[in-house]
């Protein structure tokens, strides 16, 4: 914060765009509000309504104060009106994150990350799991890894593995349980180009993270979110995305195998023009 308004106060903008939910978030859009600077939340309007997620209080935080809320889907807009949110201050303009897909859509077919693993598409799944209510508990990140080498042997599966993960597992003394395992293969993470040539060629998602469950509904790849809320759910209604409890993984992953699974629909404006609804937008507020 200190960092930030240091630089508005010597280049004063007339806008602030801020995007998303980490902690930067929140402090530029504070810096915003307290400079008496406009600010524009892009990604606005989403909750999980679980305070126990510093992204959620990132989220209400930003979107309190933000002058100008870019929203993804039509639920972040039911959110945002139920808070007594202004219509005035709301704009549907889509998921940039599709934009991000799109623009880069032919560097990514050109990645030879699926070739250096010996997979071919359609016959495997991505794994990624990283956040604490999985990997930071013992007894949780067990069961996940005996689920993980089970589902393994029902469609081979590649385990991105986060940094915070694999220090559990070390800490907590569980890599033998996955370093024997024929079908799970453990890699490092990727870059987003290198990674999303493997998701867009896998049969399946098994992850945590709130992107990829949008990422999937778009591309529709079926998405086994191992969280108990999402800050997307749109996912859940429209898209290829369910919710799963660690215990749960192997029967979900041989529910995909064998076609029972919902093949879901693309929310409205998750079309790759996010970016210019937003200039649009930002250009009619200067005027």
């Amino acid at each position: 914060m200190v960092a930030y308004e240091r630089i508005c106060m010597t280049h004063r903008p007339d806008w602030i765009i801020v995007v998303g939910d980490v902690n930067s978030t929140m402090a530029c859009a504070i810096v915003g509000a307290k400079l008496c600077i406009p600010v524009a939340h892009l990604e606005a309007g989403l909750r999980s309504r679980d305070r126990s997620m510093p992204e959620e209080i990132n989220r209400l935080v930003t979107d309190a104060i933000a002058d100008l809320l870019w929203t993804p889907s039509v639920d972040a807009d039911e959110n945002l009106l139920s808070e007594g949110v202004g219509k005035a201050k709301i704009e549907l303009v889509g998921n940039i994150m599709i934009d991000s897909y799109e623009m880069l859509k032919s560097a990514i077919g050109r990645q030879t990350a699926r070739q250096r693993l010996g997979l071919h598409p359609g016959a495997y799944g991505i794994v990624t799991l990283h956040r604490p209510a999985n990997v930071d508990r013992e007894d949780v990140l067990e069961i996940l890894l005996r689920q993980l080498v089970d589902a393994s042997e029902l469609l081979p599966l590649i385990f991105t593995v986060h940094p915070r993960t694999r220090k559990s597992m070390q800490s907590f003394g569980l890599e033998s349980i996955v370093e024997h395992a024929r079908t799970l293969q453990l890699v490092e993470p990727m870059g987003y180009l290198e990674f999303m040539s493997l998701v867009q060629g896998a049969s399946l998602v098994l992850t945590d993270s709130g992107g990829l469950q949008e990422e999937t509904t778009y591309l529709g790849i079926p998405c086994i979110t191992l969280r108990e809320n999402t800050e997307r759910p749109i996912t859940l209604t429209m898209g290829t995305n369910r919710l799963v409890s660690p215990t749960d993984v192997c029967d979900s992953v041989r529910q995909v195998v064998q076609g029972y699974w919902q093949r879901g629909s693309v929310p409205e404006y998750w079309d790759g023009k996010t970016a210019g609804r937003v200039v649009q937008s930002l250009k009619n507020r200067v005027a």
